[in-house]
């Protein structure tokens, strides 16, 4: 029987229930997970502590979970990871309560420990059933591993990652080495208790242990994943890797490949409302309240944001906090690039978004001479999409919530006191609330300099349809988040429902339960879609190593292998097999078909004419094209660059230099032409230095064999030199600089590929050499003919980027700010 946490009713009901029988009060279901010396003791049936039943053995339940401890045990020593730990709750149990045994030490008990316990709760009023179904354990990961798709596989060995610094800050990261104690729940990896590294024969734990237990799992990983998923864990044994940032980096190259098979549908909606009992509406939100739209996103070029604020001061300025956040946050976030940011170089440009909306505050308070309690201030909370990520961003008291099949859980942390005595080890949450400041604010917007401001950020990979729920503390306060989650929220994810409605349901629903404060709403609902494109994606390869200087600290994926869809041509794929037959007679047919057809098209066609003429040396700006026999002339019926082609437009490049070596040739070029049907076919020729930054901004193509791209320069190299020699005949047909690059004087092009400078005209005089494009200066060029002579750039510092700048998006109107 569970007892009704109302200290007016306690009215006793059965197990089954989710509201009680009598005054329908939620009924909280604390299934505890049992830890200490003391856990062989109890068997099903017996009561611990005069509440907590025995369920099965180490399993209990708390039929009382209104009552508080009287007189609270100690909190062991060894047991005080669990409470420094606290902000990884959705991945590490947390400490409930602490019984005192007699003859044994305290026994430790565990909520949200690995069970599923969906299913055993029922309506209130249902009927009890007649048998009590136990929860059962989470399977663990090597139990599901092998079914489980690609992207799957990686999320769970990416967030072992991110558990290992702080597992291992607490001589714990033998919890993730123990596949028993490694459970899973969908998406989500959860631990069923921590292992003290204390306990392993003082042996000491590092990376290598993890590859050796990861390399086991790799015979039965996707096909797509093993060779990378092999690469990483050999570096692992290696040593190679050597710290879990290099680690999380690797994985992040693999999660980027396997994502491109992947798109998402993101359905939000924002909704904020000034209550029953407030005077003014303090909170804000972003999108403006009352927003309902559906996003694609098939790349990180696409991108969605939504922001909460719930503003503090009262009469004194809260909403005008609140506004001043969502306008300056949504300001520095859409200036920047983000499909050229790794995850690391994200994060700090969001925290630092923070803060800068933190500092515009703080200085109002401090020119309108606001002190103490007289300053204004809001919390925040905000989530952004970015191809398979989900950031989320908080400070205060404003939350968010992820919803899935599985249950609801909170994913960020309070900035109070009672959380705060939770992570510096001093109580457990449940008693660090008992303290009659336990929900005072330690940190908000505008309170303070942001160099005391400590923002959390997380991230999360989107590998299945989910719901996320941001929310001020009037809709998360008394719990109605947790206790109305399966009907209100629930519906989105089986197409019962469409966020626009849910959302007024959810503003309904806390001023009707709670009242007693503004609400604010922001929902993501994703959906994620299989692109039929992503079956011809090689296998995911990852960074060679070892590292070092500054790469040892910073991971960055090898763009060349894990995030570069404009090379996907370039790929070496596994040789097929062939029938073998007999071509030298098919071979001399087609020689001279071929002799004939050219004999005849050289006399009839000018075009194929400047062509031949360009290998003889006739005409040396005729750089050579791969497809030789069509005229480079996307006028008609030209099919636009897409996304889904090699160069996709926005994508950003190098000039690869010419030699291994990396040496910067100042004479090696590639030549860009501008297509158009002239005659001859080629004259207008400029080009840019090896080193350079491009930037794809157009194309066009007369068929699928024949795309041409418009490339612009975004930076040259830092010590590229100008010849002093004007070239006035080209600056009438392209915008050229007003001074030549020196080139090769004579003979093969400088980087012996054939898109250099082809062999000096006999009269150099009448044909001007090609002229080096400067930053802001466009060109054409085929794409197969580009394909090899450049490298993608995921990321580039803003003088790499030069003129081309950030992406430009629309500013959405805001509201007035009083």
């Amino acid at each position: 029987m569970l007892y009704c946490p109302n200290y007016t009713c306690q009215t006793p009901n059965p197990e089954s229930y989710k509201f009680c029988q009598k005054c329908r009060t939620l009924l909280p279901h604390h299934y505890l997970w049992a830890v200490g010396e003391g856990v062989g003791r109890f068997r099903s049936g017996e009561i611990l502590g005069d509440r907590y039943l025995c369920k099965s053995p180490r399993l209990f339940l708390d039929t009382k979970p209104g009552l508080y401890s009287a007189a609270p045990t100690e909190i062991p020593s060894e047991f005080v990871a669990y409470l420094r730990l606290s902000p990884y709750r959705i991945h590490v149990p947390q400490i409930y309560d602490v019984v005192a045994l007699a003859n044994s030490s305290p026994l430790v008990l565990l909520d949200q420990a690995a069970f599923d316990s969906s299913g055993l709760v029922l309506d209130g009023a249902s009927q009890p059933t007649a048998e009590v179904v136990e929860p059962q354990l989470l399977p663990a990961l090597t139990d599901v591993w092998q079914e489980a798709p690609a992207i799957r596989q990686l999320n769970w060995l990416w967030q072992i990652a991110h558990l290992w610094h702080p597992l291992a800050s607490q001589q714990a990261v033998s919890s993730v080495l123990a596949p028993e104690l490694v459970r899973v729940e969908g998406a989500l990896l959860r631990l069923l208790e921590l292992r003290s590294d204390k306990s392993d024969k003082a042996e000491t734990l590092t990376l290598a242990q993890l590859g050796q237990l990861w390399s086991t799992w790799v015979s039965q990983a996707r096909p797509e994943i093993v060779k990378g998923l092999t690469q990483v864990c050999q570096q692992l044994i290696q040593g190679q890797i050597r710290n879990a940032e290099q680690l999380i980096g690797q994985l992040d190259g693999l999660l980027t490949q396997v994502g491109r098979s992947l798109s998402y549908q993101i359905h939000i909606a924002t909704r904020t409302d000034q209550g029953p009992s407030r005077q003014r509406n303090e909170d804000a939100c972003y999108p403006p309240g009352g927003t309902v739209t559906t996003h694609t996103l098939q790349s990180a070029l696409d991108n969605v944001l939504v922001i909460v604020c719930d503003g503090i001061g009262g009469h004194q300025g809260g909403d005008v906090a609140s506004n001043l956040a969502i306008q300056a946050v949504r300001q520095q976030v859409q200036a920047l690039a983000l499909e050229t940011l790794d995850a690391s170089s994200l994060t700090l440009a969001l925290e630092k978004a923070v803060c800068v909306a933190n500092d515009l505050i703080s200085q109002r308070n401090d020119s309108e001479q606001r002190f103490d309690r007289q300053r204004m201030g809001t919390t925040l909370v905000m989530g952004l999409v970015r191809a398979h990520e989900l950031y989320i961003i908080h400070v205060g008291d404003s939350r968010a919530y992820w919803i899935n099949h599985y249950g609801c859980r909170q994913v960020t942390q309070d900035d109070d006191v009672a959380s705060r005595e939770v992570r510096l080890g001093y109580s457990s949450y449940r008693e660090a609330l008992q303290q009659p400041s336990a929900g005072s604010l330690v940190q908000a917007l505008g309170m303070g300099s942001s160099a005391v401001l400590h923002p959390t950020v997380q991230r999360f990979v989107l590998d299945e349809d989910t719901v996320f729920l941001l929310c001020s503390d009037g809709l998360s306060d008394n719990d109605r988040v947790e206790e109305n989650w399966d009907t209100t929220l629930l519906p989105l994810l089986d197409a019962k429902a469409e966020v626009g409605a849910v959302s007024q349901q959810l503003v309904n629903l806390a001023n009707t339960r709670n009242g007693h404060d503004n609400v604010t709403v922001g929902l993501f609902h994703i959906q994620v879609v299989a692109n039929q494109s992503a079956r011809d994606t090689p296998p995911a390869l990852v960074k060679s190593l070892p590292l070092t200087g500054s790469e040892a600290t910073t991971m960055i994926p090898d763009s060349s292998n894990v995030a570069a869809p404009a090379i996907a041509k370039t790929q070496v794929l596994p040789t097929r097999q062939t029938k073998k037959f007999h071509v030298f007679p098919l071979l001399l047919g087609i020689l001279l078909l071929i002799g004939g057809g050219g004999l005849l098209a050289y006399a009839l066609n000018l075009s194929f004419r400047g062509w031949i003429d360009s290998l003889v040396g006739l005409n040396p700006l005729a750089a050579p094209s791969s497809s030789p026999t069509t005229s480079p002339s996307p006028t008609t019926s030209s099919t636009p660059i897409t996304p889904s082609t090699p160069l996709a437009i926005g994508s950003f490049f190098q000039i690869n230099p010419p030699s291994a070596s990396g040496s910067l040739d100042q004479g090696t070029m590639i030549v860009l032409s501008k297509p158009g049907g002239l005659q001859p076919p080629i004259v207008s020729a400029s080009s840019v230095l090896s080193g350079s930054i491009v930037q794809v901004i157009g194309g066009s193509a007369t068929n699928p064999q024949e795309r041409w791209v418009e490339l612009k320069v975004c930076s040259t190299p830092d010590n590229a030199v100008i010849a002093p020699e004007p070239s006035p005949a080209f600056s009438n047909f392209v915008n050229l600089p007003v001074t030549p690059v020196p080139v090769q004087p004579t003979g093969t092009p400088a980087n012996g590929t054939g898109t250099g400078l082809e062999p000096p005209s006999p009269n150099p005089a009448a044909v001007p050499s090609p002229q080096p494009l400067q930053p802001g200066g466009t060109g054409w060029i085929q794409e197969t003919e580009v394909l090899r002579l450049v490298s993608p750039k995921l990321t580039l510092t803003p003088q790499e980027r030069g003129v081309c700048g950030g992406p430009t998006i629309p500013v959405t109107s805001e509201p007035a700010v009083s």
